[in-house]
């Protein structure tokens, strides 16, 4: 079988005049209300990322045996003579992994690629979301009625299970492309299958509604040839189910020229929210300042007024095209979507190793490449990255989009981050009432730093905090449900926290017991506990 893949539609150069031939705002800002502030939910004022989870390989018992997307011919093991990757994982976290024909990476190991059928590679990858931040996940969903069918059903089953588990939002986003008898198959598809899954604590909801993604409609391809009436029919349709429906769209959707086909005007405006595709449209810092200006901005104000929610995308950039600048362009993206006014973004992939576009850990060196290969890893501008670096990198963006970080042009994620935290020994100082925590159950409440905490190691990334009054470890009891204690003589999950510096200097600490910040709570008046959603001057410390 051969690879079938999404096609990229041409590539937007900066200082073209792809948007001045457009619809002015003024002619329709006379037939519209400016619609009210849209109201958050699992998608609006969310990061969501797209999700392939199209990858297999030979042996993992998948119902499409083979080497699913990552060879052109499925069937064969992929190597340099049936290559379909054009960035290489990194699989260091997963348990089951599948050997390749390509030769062992640099550091000797063999080159292995992981499977989106194992529960595990699902698991670890809503872990990784989890540990970043990154709120929901849209699932692609392509033809499901063709060969292909049985293991995407499969593979939505392990996303639910996986978002379930890890405290993740997901709905599908049906990619049209190449459907042929899309118009009732993609209704009966929902009826008979995927409504189900909307009763799920972790199936996305935006104004009490179930989301759908549908990606496609209006591109000017033999690839998406539907009419707009066929189109709008479906979008209406979806609606009277009572769906929350999202359109990835052409990126000139409101002009209705360069990509979009002519006469879709009304199905654009009948989408509940509009993604405008990017991949493929600019590659470099300029390319993104220029769409800010002549499309993202324009397209925010047309959204605002039609009461559409507007989600642009964000993308890290084609590593193998060296587009990626150690996060220079994807955090200008960020930048520019943040100050034109978006409510949402949508993150243009979490696992497309296909087109070089993942955030996903990959390899970060030309040790965890295979010799004699010709990708490229995320150090490849001569800066050292880690190959969670984009993981960070996009937490950090939709903090700042939910405005837990100040609005900055400046990337605040380094690239990498040292494994041993700095300093060893602390007062912790809370910022909610300049107080110094000590006691147990720990409180804000000492005016001196007479109780301090040894920050030590605990794998992962993570650390542990241990008195120097009581000798133990302090504890997010009861899963995080209870005061905070320094009484643990051991370090288990709940002994676990993730230090988090602020851009203003101070720090907070999020606990692995339940994925909340520590709070100084009441403002210091009350015993911290880890019950945060989000970094306030209650979260915050300073380490003196």
């Amino acid at each position: 079988m051969k690879l079938s893949r999404r096609t990229l539609l041409g590539t937007a150069v900066a200082g073209t005049a792809a948007v001045a031939a457009g619809v002015s705002l003024d002619a329709f800002a006379a037939d519209t209300t400016t619609a009210a502030a849209l109201p958050a939910g699992d998608i609006v004022g969310k990061i969501t990322v797209g999700y392939q989870g199209w990858f297999t390989g030979a042996g993992d018992g998948a119902p499409l045996s083979g080497w699913w997307h990552y060879g052109q011919d499925w069937q064969e093991t992929p190597s340099p003579a049936n290559e379909a990757l054009k960035s290489w994982p990194d699989v260091r976290d997963f348990d089951r992994v599948y050997r390749t024909g390509y030769q062992n990476l640099a550091n000797g190991q063999p080159a292995s690629l992981f499977s989106s059928y194992d529960q595990q590679t699902v698991d670890t990858h809503f872990r990784w979301m989890r540990e970043n931040d990154l709120d929901t996940v849209a699932l692609q969903r392509f033809n499901p009625v063709g060969g292909e069918g049985p293991i995407r059903d499969a593979v939505t089953v392990k996303v639910r299970n996986a978002a379930e588990a890890f405290g993740r939002q997901f709905y599908i986003m049906y990619d049209v492309s190449g459907w042929t008898d899309m118009q009732q198959q993609i209704k009966d598809d929902w009826t008979t299958k995927i409504k189900a899954y909307a009763a799920s604590p972790a199936y996305a909801k935006q104004n009490g509604r179930p989301v759908v993604g549908i990606w496609g409609f209006g591109f000017a391809d033999d690839n998406h040839p539907w009419s707009a009436a066929v189109c709008l029919d479906v979008v209406t349709w979806f609606k009277a189910q009572g769906v929350y429906v999202m359109g990835g769209t052409p990126t000139h959707w409101r002009t209705g020229t360069e990509d979009s086909r002519a006469g879709f005007a009304d199905v654009y405006r009948a989408f509940d929210m509009i993604s405008p595709w990017m991949v493929g449209r600019i590659g470099d810092a300029a390319g993104s300042d220029w769409f800010y200006t002549n499309v993202t901005v324009p397209d925010v104000r047309e959204c605002e007024a039609r009461g559409i929610a507007y989600q642009p995308c964000v993308l890290p950039g084609d590593l193998q095209e060296r587009q990626r600048a150690h996060g220079d362009f994807m955090w200008r993206q960020f930048y520019n979507v943040i100050r034109a006014g978006a409510p949402a973004i949508y993150i243009s992939m979490f696992d497309e190793f296909n087109e070089g576009n993942q955030i996903a850990k990959t390899a970060e060196s030309p040790a965890f490449v295979p010799v004699g290969s010709k990708f490229l890893a995320l150090d490849e501008d001569g800066t050292k990255c880690s190959a969670d670096y984009y993981l960070r990198l996009t937490g950090d963006g939709g903090r700042m989009l939910k405005g837990q970080l100040s609005l900055t042009a400046t990337r605040p994620t380094a690239p990498v981050v040292s494994t041993t935290p700095v300093p060893t020994t602390v007062g912790l100082k809370s910022r909610a009432n300049g107080k110094f925590v000590g006691g147990s159950p720990l409180l804000a409440s000492l005016s001196t730093a007479s109780e301090r905490y040894t920050i030590v190691d605990a794998g992962n990334g993570q650390v542990a905090l241990r008195s120097s009054v009581t000798g133990k470890y302090v504890c997010a009891d009861q899963a995080g449900a209870a005061a905070l204690t320094a009484d643990r003589d051991t370090i288990g999950g709940w002994e676990k926290f993730t230090q988090v510096r602020n851009p203003d200097g101070s720090t907070s600490f999020r606990s692995a017991a339940n994925d909340r910040y520590v709070c100084a709570d009441n403002a210091g008046t009350s015993a911290l506990i880890a019950n945060r959603t989000a970094i306030g001057p209650w979260e915050s410390f300073d380490l003196v």
